[in-house]
């Protein structure tokens, strides 16, 4: 699937910005999982009530292959539940994907434009994933490709995105 679409890739982002709730993972971290987390002794990811927590099937794929292809990763979440979502992001083993976080209340812009300062890269270098039209809006506004995640990252996600990126930005 990835190869054939890839070979029609003029352009890639620089950097790709991931939301979490709901878009790496199915659920808000703040109100519908319990933590602190850790893991249980057969090493699933647990909630201090003990329910198993997941992330969606292909998330760790899409930060794999994006890994792979070196091109940067990012978070950029608005929940206010930061220690819960750190401590998420270190058990499903993801800190080593992330060259930077904004993790914490607020606007996606102030989120966006962080990571850009931050990690040097320009705005118009990079692709941003979320699950609300919101902020999908609200970066768009500020020159960033966004793609809205209806039903949690996948693969397919993922391509399609970087084949509009590569549409948009080959044509500037």
């Amino acid at each position: 699937m990835a190869s054939s679409l890839e070979e029609t890739l003029q352009r890639v982002p620089k950097m790709v910005v991931f939301d979490l709730d709901y878009t790496l993972w199915p659920f808000w971290v703040d109100t519908h999982v319990n933590p602190p987390f850790h893991k249980n002794s057969a090493g699933k990811v647990v909630d201090y009530r003990g329910s198993v927590i997941k992330h969606y099937p292909d998330t760790p794929k899409v930060l794999k292959y994006l890994q792979d292809k070196n091109i940067a990763i990012c978070v950029a979440s608005r929940t206010g539940e930061t220690d819960g979502a750190e401590q998420l992001i270190q058990l499903f083993g993801w800190n080593k994907y992330f060259q930077n976080k904004q993790i914490y209340p607020g606007s996606k812009d102030t989120h966006i434009n962080k990571i850009s300062k931050k990690c040097n890269v320009k705005l118009e270098d990079m692709i941003f994933f979320d699950d609300e039209q919101r902020n999908i809006v609200d970066l768009e506004r500020l020159g960033v490709v966004s793609i809205l995640v209806k039903n949690g990252m996948t693969m397919q996600v993922l391509m399609n995105g970087l084949k509009k990126f590569s549409d948009i930005r080959s044509n500037v």
